[in-house]
């Protein structure tokens, strides 16, 4: 038995199989990928290395010194609630606290060896 597909058909079926391909590829990038959800969120202000601006007075999360200073819990609870007399305005109800918790760790890799 032959089917004979059209152009119209065939067009179809390419972009059904594009469009599953897409969705195979965004499942692929896990939500608590912490340098993603970092990149979407914080980068803007801390830098795509998380060094910060000085002009916006923002940490330098490669900083040993930094990293020394701030235990999770209260990395935790700036991230979700911001920082009061600054520019950090908390993530609660934009990220749950698995991605709040892969930005932790996310920073805490970018400590310097």
């Amino acid at each position: 038995m032959k089917i004979n597909m059209g152009f119209g058909s065939t067009c179809v079926l390419v972009a059904v199989g594009l469009f599953v391909s897409s969705l195979a590829f965004q499942a692929a990038v896990p939500a608590t990928d912490g340098a993603v959800i970092f990149k979407k969120n914080c980068m803007m202000c801390h830098g795509a290395d998380g060094k910060g601006f000085p002009v916006l007075k923002t940490p330098d999360f490669t900083n040993h010194k930094w990293q020394s200073s701030i235990k999770d819990p209260q990395m935790k609870e700036v991230i979700k609630n911001g920082k009061n007399g600054t520019a950090m305005a908390g993530f609660s109800g934009r990220l749950n606290d698995a991605e709040i918790s892969a930005v932790i760790v996310y920073i805490r890799s970018l400590k310097k060896k």
